[in-house]
């Protein structure tokens, strides 16, 4: 699926896609989903509903082709509780909705590059614990410097910062926009990392034993400067790697 881009404050203005009916909270979305899946939760009388809205004054290469499966209530391929995405396998590649590469054309309100992040994300994502395996590990996607860049300046930050343990934040300076990863310890030492907040322009591999799988993102309503912060600047959002850890 790809629509136009969220405005430079992250909020779908142009295009945007809705689900409705459902148990499941569901954020509104735009730009390039291309091969993500929700799971939506039947509240046993509303229909789901589909909204795709696109603004006829943009003129835009748009395109969707949407899969629609239901899922018996004991088919072991349904997603747990509190989970709008849910992985399976011993690894894999977890993204926000609308990571890219590319900056947003789009600028802020506060007239800087705009974020391909999304506003008013709060959600969890879930990976199945296969048999056998007893921890999980995410790390940054190789080869990609802006693979976690969720606040902060993304244009402002070098090379020896985008996409580094330098680049990282956590705990009290993550408090617009953020990954929450349960009882998380550090990959390279095994200590514990003592907050289970991440963000800033990079991360630093950790692991987790805490049962079920799960992360949550978390997004504010823009990206404009507050009275403590300046504005974020071209955050991509992120794009992490997993890996169960056999017990």
């Amino acid at each position: 699926m790809v629509l136009a881009q969220p405005d430079g404050d992250g909020v779908c203005t142009t295009d945007s896609v809705t689900v409705t009916g459902g148990n499941t909270v569901v954020p509104t979305i735009c730009g390039d989903n291309t091969g993500q899946t929700i799971f939506v939760d039947f509240d046993g009388n509303t229909a789901i509903t589909i909204t795709v809205t696109a603004t006829l004054a943009t003129t835009f290469s748009r395109r969707w082709n949407i899969k629609l499966t239901q899922l018996g209530c004991d088919c072991p391929g349904i997603a747990p509780n509190g989970c709008l995405q849910y992985y399976t396998g011993l690894t894999g590649t977890i993204r926000s909705f609308n990571y890219g590469t590319a900056a947003n054309t789009a600028l802020s309100a506060s007239l800087v590059t705009g974020t391909h992040q999304i506003a008013n994300l709060n959600y969890g994502i879930c990976i199945r614990m296969e048999a056998g395996y007893c921890a999980i590990q995410y790390s940054q996607t190789a080869n990609d410097i802006y693979s976690f860049t969720v606040t902060g300046d993304v244009e402002g930050a070098d090379n020896t910062v985008l996409g580094t343990a330098v680049g990282a934040a956590n705990d009290g300076n993550c408090v617009t926009d953020f990954v929450v990863i349960p009882n998380p310890t550090v990959a390279a030492t095994g200590l514990a990392v003592g907050t289970d907040r991440f963000c800033g322009l990079g991360f630093v591999t950790v692991t987790s034993a805490s049962k079920p799988f799960v992360l949550y993102v978390v997004t504010n309503g823009d990206e404009g400067a507050t009275a403590t912060t300046p504005p974020d600047v071209a955050n991509r959002g992120f794009s992490l790697a997993y890996a169960q850890i056999a017990c």
